[in-house]
């Protein structure tokens, strides 16, 4: 470690990325009165916790990831037309859209051959072949698919609180549960999880 470049607490990121999300949960849940009136709070509250979060990034890393980016500027709009229209409904399409414009994105690199993904998390997956990217592409750009899919089908057929519990309590999971199912694959097509050299 040298003196001009702390070590980062690993927790940060995960802070910047899903905090936003916490508060736009505990804002909904500590309004009282209608749906719509907590839902228009915790919009607001979500729209200034994007704001930090990426001020916070810049802040701490110099730098603002693209997804981080692409998800504010979405919070943004689709808050503001929330709020502008009192209609919780933009704020519910936002994830919709981030999956499709993400899943669509990963098609497009696919078909162009332009990997995408490998230019965003390259050195997240030292060593992977260019078959191993390729299979996690097209794994990320389908389950981005699914995951659309699945916010509308809450969206619009669940109350505002069964879609808040959804986007807080079930997105986060099965994100997890779907990137880890992946890491056998991954380590078939050459991984290093153990420092080791990386695979041809």
């Amino acid at each position: 470690m040298t003196a001009d470049r702390p070590a980062r607490n690993p927790f940060l990121p995960l802070a910047i990325d899903y905090g936003p999300l916490l508060v736009f949960f505990v804002a909904y849940y500590a309004v009282p009165g209608l749906a719509l009136v907590r839902m228009m709070v915790a919009t607001g509250a979500f729209m200034v916790a994007m704001m930090a979060a990426l001020i916070a990034s810049f802040a701490l890393f110099k730098r603002v990831s693209p997804m981080l980016a692409l998800t504010a500027v979405l919070v943004i709009v689709f808050g503001g037309l929330t709020l502008y229209f009192r209609d919780a409904r933009f704020i519910q399409m936002k994830p919709t859209i981030i999956y499709g414009i993400l899943s669509a994105l990963l098609g497009f690199g696919l078909v162009t051959g332009r990997p995408l993904l490998q230019m965003v998390l390259g050195q997240a997956y030292p060593g992977l072949s260019a078959l191993g990217w390729r299979k996690l592409t097209i794994n990320w750009m389908l389950f981005f698919a699914v995951m659309a899919v699945l916010n509308e089908v809450v969206r619009l057929n669940f109350s505002a609180d069964v879609w808040v519990n959804y986007k807080t309590w079930g997105v986060i999971p099965l994100t997890l549960v779907f990137a880890l199912a992946n890491v056998p694959m991954l380590t078939r097509h050459g991984l290093d999880l153990e420092g080791k050299p990386p695979a041809p």
